[in-house]
């Protein structure tokens, strides 16, 4: 029986504390509390590697471009150096591939030289030939000038076919030698990829901080090997601060994107940050597993985002902390007026 007195009693000081804290609003505004968060960032190793510094420590305040952490380089130098030695290797191959072809093509055009003089003699075996096959009818020449000026001729042809083989074998080894230059000058391009690739690996092992923020957490220490992707720290971004709460089914439907919100923290009671609605959850939350009546409907909430305009968080970053609940107030209609305690000058 005590036990249940005392339990009354608390219940009944706990709503009067409400009761009289926490004023009835009018019908047009409404009311949930939540807690001032922000978006948080990983920095993260983007390759795999040993933690060489860490230049910043858990709470302090840094800006976009500082640099936050190292990770060691050594083995990624040694990389950069190696592609940088087949550049100049790839380099040389192509100046030798290039006097290869000069050289090639020299071949072919004395080959179509020795074609024209093959040419020449084959013209001159064949006419000689001529005359010799009409003359032995005759006996004006014997059989063995005959016999000779036929194996001559013979011989001529020969030497023409062989002399086009030549250039066809020049030709064909031009083809080559310009094919060498085309892989040379491909090894270049892949060795300048290579050390760009090397390079960018190089720059993004120096850690900066993406945009102003606060470090919320050190995550690794100096002198430990993380994986591709391995975190180091915890950036809380003060650019991008909200609070969260949660609004009954009937208030839900009736806030906008855009729509005025006061927010209210413990920790300040005196000022007012003015804030917009930027997200309603489109799914509701603590839903009961079966909803039949309009009673149990109306037990449902939606997540409401109110989010704290840039230029004032600019102003007051310094002051900005996360974690900290409070109330946020939302005007349902925009005819309603703002209740005195809200009304008061906002900070600016």
């Amino acid at each position: 029986m005590v036990v249940l007195l005392a339990v009354v009693v608390l219940g009944a000081g706990y709503y009067a504390w409400r009761t009289f804290a926490n004023p009835s609003l009018p019908a047009g505004i409404a009311s949930g509390n939540g807690r001032i968060e922000a978006t948080e960032i990983d920095i993260s190793a983007k390759t795999a590697g040993r933690i060489k510094e860490i230049l910043a420590n858990e709470g302090d305040f840094v800006t976009a471009g500082q640099i936050l952490a190292r990770m060691d380089t050594e083995q990624l130098e040694a990389q950069r150096r190696q592609a940088e030695a087949q550049l100049r290797r790839a380099t040389i191959s192509i100046d030798t591939a290039r006097s290869l072809v000069v050289q090639r093509e020299a071949e072919k055009e004395a080959a179509v030289a020795v074609i024209e003089q093959r040419d020449a003699q084959l013209d001159a075996a064949q006419r000689k030939f001529a005359r010799s096959a009409q003359l032995v009818k005759t006996n004006a020449v014997s059989q063995q000038t005959y016999d000779d000026d036929f194996a001559n001729e013979k011989a001529a042809t020969a030497n023409v076919n062989a002399a086009r083989a030549q250039r066809a074998a020049a030709e064909a080894a031009i083809s080559a030698a310009k094919a060498q230059v085309v892989d040379a000058e491909a090894a270049v391009d892949a060795a300048h990829a290579a050390i760009e690739s090397i390079t960018a690996d190089i720059n993004d092992s120096v850690l900066i901080s993406p945009r102003d923020g606060r470090i919320q957490y050190r995550v690794a220490q100096i002198g430990e090997v993380l994986s591709a992707g391995g975190r180091v720290l915890n950036l809380v971004d003060l650019g991008d601060v909200y609070m969260t709460f949660f609004l009954p089914t009937a208030q839900a439907g009736r806030v906008a994107i855009g729509t005025d919100v006061r927010l209210v923290l413990d920790a300040a009671p005196q000022y007012v940050i003015p804030a917009r609605v930027t997200y309603v959850a489109d799914v509701a939350q603590f839903t009961p597993k079966t909803v039949e009546t309009e009673e149990e409907r109306q037990k449902l909430t939606f997540r409401v985002k109110a989010q704290i305009p840039p230029e004032l968080l600019r102003k007051y970053i310094q002051q900005v902390k996360t974690g900290l609940p409070g109330m946020a107030y939302v005007r349902l209609d925009p005819e309603t007026e703002w209740p005195a305690d809200l009304n008061r000058a906002p900070v600016e």
